[in-house]
């Protein structure tokens, strides 16, 4: 909010003007202030419109349209003055963000946050419909998502649907994008009520896909593509909310359903006076701007002169809370209704007066393949959040915001589109394995976003997307070293047999290939590799050639199950030497098919273990907030959150986040000491040294046996 400014009125209609929402060619939109206290957003006309007869005549439409309107989740008006000097009018100050700015902010909405809004915003156009009313301008904008649900606003080029038009009747009216196909054919008049609905189809694809159903661009273009071409919804996964979009976008008016039948058929639950069908990192934003403390003027004991003319006096600052959630009373269309009003467009900047609150990126697998990895990173960096915000001297605040890409990489790159584009996002941990990150990298390069993964191996990704990329793990190739170590480096070890089994797929594949290669070039010893098809079943003639060519120590490249059978096979065997496999096969389905023959099987692994000394204190805090011993990887996540915020901390200045790329160079030119390892960063920001943790099955369990053995290469 601005100042006022020497030529703004102190007074207007009652309200005490506190300051500027906005401004534009039209008037000024102020935040006022009742005697009673409560808040509005005043519209001010300027003084050279006032006398257009034509226009008192729309503004005094405007007024009555929005009067005519009796719904809970469509913007009160508070009071007008449509005859004054200077025509105003006032309404309910909504302080939360519009559902463009929460979209471009948080991401698309999953399908039940869009079945709900649509039956919020489909009552509100029942109600504009019952009284007589068009919309004709329902768009993501002129929606604000307040602490009890959401609220339709901006009734400025309402129409009532059996009056004389103001406009010339090919004029199209509205928001391109969110048109219907007759109102860019016939313009204003063939608007109606289906248009809206229309409209409003448009405006749930928008906010389920992030992207509009007709694509963008020129306008002739985008008109045309709504006229001829069916809508883009790739990406509306659920079936009954394709179908329902599809039906509200039908080129046809008579075809769509009605506002009022859209209430019926959605069947999802609307509930009063909460937004906990929207995403959590939503309600964060709603909450934050629900509360944000807004610098108020006190009020005057008495006014001596005409309140409508006088320049505002000086006055003593205070500060007004407004509570968050329910206790928010819903009082305004607030900075984002007025920047519609005032810009008529769908970029809607935070609004915000306070700081803003800093944020850790998490992408991460979180319900599909590899969702038990997911989860343990997203908890390694709570934690690690967690600890920074305990500090007393914390220079900042930071929050953790987690999108799950379930390990796809249609997902991932929804995932990484949305944390690029949220602004308060400092970097990112994740994504949790290779096929993912590799999709996403383009994106986050080119938003310079730190992008800081513990669990994709692979040994190379594109040169052009590593300028913000941090491999904080070791690769497939890395870790080979250490296998060598413990298993080749040894007075009773000469040959190794390397069992590669192509069922474990292309980390399988660098796994046993590298090991390969280094004991060959870089030891005295020798190895005697097998590859076999995936889905071989049969592991025991594999493994007696093996033996047979006098293998001394043993390693499987592959899968769970494969590892498994090679050590029953192994097992039926005299063979009594050291054998080991990918730790990726470290799961319960080893155990469990392998049964005793899993006895000394031992692993390599980038991860600490929990009963390691240097996780002692990591170990005790996971258990204290998650009530369990740590998973693999989030002490991991936990050391890259922490390199980030230290980086962090030494860039920022005045409570003032650095710019991505002066983090992504920090992070780059940094020496960490963490849980697991200590991280620094070589060439292509992959991590150097080979410090890995030597994991074997004990008693039927796996346990960790301290450091890998490391040398010098």
């Amino acid at each position: 909010m601005e100042e006022l400014r020497p030529s703004d009125p102190s007074w207007i209609g009652g309200h005490r003007l506190l300051g500027r929402l906005g401004a534009g060619g039209m008037g000024a939109v102020y935040l006022g202030r009742t005697a009673e206290g409560a808040l509005a957003a005043v519209k001010v006309i300027l003084p050279e419109h006032a006398g257009d007869a034509d226009f008192r005549v729309r503004f005094r439409r405007e007024a009555e349209a929005a009067r005519r309107v009796d719904s809970p989740w469509a913007v009160r008006v508070t009071g007008s003055g449509t005859e004054d000097e200077r025509p105003w009018l006032a309404t309910e100050f909504v302080p939360g963000p519009a559902l463009s700015e929460a979209v471009a902010r948080c991401g698309p909405l999953p399908a039940r946050s869009i079945r709900v809004l649509g039956r919020l915003l489909a009552r509100a156009l029942a109600a504009v419909h019952a009284a007589g009313l068009v919309h004709r301008d329902v768009k993501p904008g002129n929606v604000l998502l307040g602490a009890d649900g959401p609220r339709l606003i901006d009734f400025g080029v309402a129409r009532v649907t059996d009056a004389t038009a103001l406009t010339a009747t090919d004029l199209v009216v509205g928001t391109p994008g969110f048109l219907a196909p007759e109102q860019a054919t016939e313009g204003a008049a063939a608007v109606g009520p289906a248009g809206d609905v229309f409209s409003l189809g448009c405006l749930l694809a928008y906010a389920a896909t992030g992207r509009l159903p007709f694509g963008s661009g020129a306008v002739d273009a985008l008109l045309y593509r709504t006229v001829h071409e069916a809508p883009d919804l790739g990406g509306i996964d659920d079936p009954e909310l394709r179908a329902l979009i599809g039906a509200m976008l039908d080129k046809e008016p008579a075809a769509r359903p009605t506002a009022a039948a859209l209430d019926e058929r959605i069947a999802e639950d609307a509930p009063d006076g909460s937004v906990d069908w929207l995403p959590e990192d939503v309600v964060r934003l709603i909450a934050e701007r629900s509360a944000a403390p807004l610098a108020l003027p006190g009020i005057d004991a008495t006014v001596a002169d005409d309140p409508g003319t006088r320049a505002p006096a000086p006055a003593r600052r205070r500060l007004l809370l407004l509570a968050g959630a329910g206790a928010v009373a819903v009082a305004g269309g607030g900075a984002f209704a007025v920047r519609e009003w005032l810009r008529d467009d769908d970029a809607a900047g935070s609004g915000g007066t306070g700081p803003r609150t800093w944020t850790i990126g998490v992408q991460a697998d979180l319900s599909g393949p590899r969702a038990a990895v997911g989860r343990a990173q997203e908890r390694g960096v709570r934690l690690a959040v967690d600890r920074f915000n305990s500090r007393t001297d914390k220079p900042f605040t930071l929050r953790v915001k987690a999108i799950d890409d379930r390990g796809a990489t249609a997902g991932g790159k929804r995932a990484a589109e949305r944390f690029a584009r949220d602004r308060d996002v400092l970097a990112v941990v994740g994504p949790t394995d290779d096929p993912v990150t590799t999709a996403v990298l383009g994106t986050y390069d080119e938003a310079m976003l730190p992008l800081v993964t513990v669990s994709s191996q692979q040994l190379a990704f594109a040169a052009r997307s590593m300028r913000s990329f941090f491999q904080a793990v070791p690769s497939d190739a890395v870790l080979a070293y250490p296998i060598r170590n413990r298993l080749v480096l040894r007075p009773d070890v000469q040959r190794l047999g390397v069992l590669l089994d192509r069922a474990g797929g292309q980390q399988a594949y660098q796994a046993g290939y590298f090991l390969n290669q280094i004991v060959v070039t870089t030891t005295d010893g020798t190895t005697y590799p097998r590859v076999v098809p995936a889905g071989t079943r049969e592991l025991a003639p594999v493994v007696a050639d093996l033996l047979a060519h006098r293998s001394d120590a043993f390693f499987h490249a592959g899968d769970q199950a494969g590892a498994a059978r090679a050590a029953r096979a192994l097992a039926a065997t005299p063979y009594k030497g050291p054998r080991m496999a990918m730790h990726t096969t470290m799961g319960a389905r080893f155990l469990e098919d392998a049964g005793a023959a899993a006895e000394g099987w031992e692993f390599v692994s980038p991860c600490v273990g929990a009963t390691a000394p240097a996780a002692k204190e990591f170990t005790a805090a996971h258990r204290k907030k998650y009530g369990g011993t740590p998973a693999p990887w989030a002490a991991e996540a936990y050391d890259a959150a922490g390199l980030v915020l230290a980086a962090v901390t030494a860039l920022a200045r005045k409570n003032r986040p650095p710019a991505r790329s002066a983090l992504v160079k920090k992070i780059a030119a940094s020496s960490y000491q963490g849980v697991s390892r200590d991280y620094a960063f070589g060439e292509g920001y992959r991590l150097k040294g080979l410090t890995a943790h030597l994991y074997g099955v004990r008693d039927g369990a796996f346990r960790y046996l301290g450091p890998a053995p490391q040398t010098e290469n």
